[in-house]
């Protein structure tokens, strides 16, 4: 008798688990709305439970779930990431949409500044990702999306840490999507352009005549809004998605063509 190999069962629509860190944020909470409307159960994790739990009623959904979780604290994570298996069921897609920055130039930076933009952006996307990846494998499927920034394609004055640490997530995706690529986990990046957030308004306050250069030399001629970036996330986390992996997707109204 010939051994057969067994085929899992795979998803072939969207459903199922998605979690989302950073979810209390402005392209976070886009991305919860997005991901609940396309039908899947969202746990949106934050440092700040309060705006994840907001994220979610603001999506309409009365599935899935607000959790506290520092993505640079790896217990923390972990118990994080059984706690929503338990609550909710396996998790079939990780966004890791979690960053911080503090716009400066480098030389007035400081070391613990750059530590904790290190610590969040670039280890803490590694950690929530070595967290679900476990599940992922056993069940031969996963969909794991990156939000990186174009900053981390062409680098941004006033950002140069936060644009290392997005290379590296960059990187990172690249790399993981080579050694995942056999057991149906893809592993892509979104890269959003200047886009309407806290994070930019600091470039507002710091100079409101930068902010308006940065509108005029987009193509589209306006920053770009949370709304903007959602809809690469669910193409990435999408089934029908499967024979997509290691690449990396600038959402910028054209600013960034590469």
């Amino acid at each position: 008798m010939t051994e057969q190999s067994i085929t899992p069962d795979l998803p072939t629509a969207p459903g199922g688990i998605a979690v989302v860190t950073g979810a209390g944020g402005g392209i976070g909470g886009a991305i919860v709305t997005e991901l609940a409307r396309a039908g899947y159960t969202v746990a949106a994790c934050d440092l700040n439970v309060e705006a994840a739990q907001r994220a979610l009623t603001e999506a309409g959904t009365d599935k899935g779930g607000a959790y506290r979780v520092d993505v640079s604290d790896s217990a923390g994570v972990a118990e994080v990431v059984t706690a929503i298996e338990h609550d909710l069921g396996p998790i079939r897609v990780l966004v890791n949409n979690a960053g911080i920055d503090k716009i400066e130039p480098f030389v007035d930076s400081t070391e613990e500044t750059w530590r904790r933009i290190v610590d969040v952006n670039y280890l803490g996307t590694v950690i929530v990702t070595r967290s679900v990846l476990d599940h992922m494998i056993a069940r031969s499927y996963g969909r794991i999306v990156n939000i990186a920034s174009d900053a981390g394609r062409v680098g941004s004055s006033g950002e140069v840490v936060y644009s290392g640490t997005k290379g590296a997530v960059i990187a990172f995706g690249k790399a993981l999507a080579r050694e995942t690529a056999t057991q149906n986990i893809t592993v892509n990046t979104v890269c959003p352009g200047p886009t309407d957030t806290p994070l930019l308004d600091q470039v507002a306050q710091q100079s409101q005549k930068r902010y308006d250069a940065l509108s005029r030399a987009v193509p589209m001629k306006r920053i770009g809004t949370p709304a903007d970036i959602s809809p690469a996330v669910s193409f990435f986390a999408h089934p029908n998605a499967g024979y997509v992996t290691g690449q990396t997707l600038s959402v910028s109204g054209g600013l960034t063509m590469a």
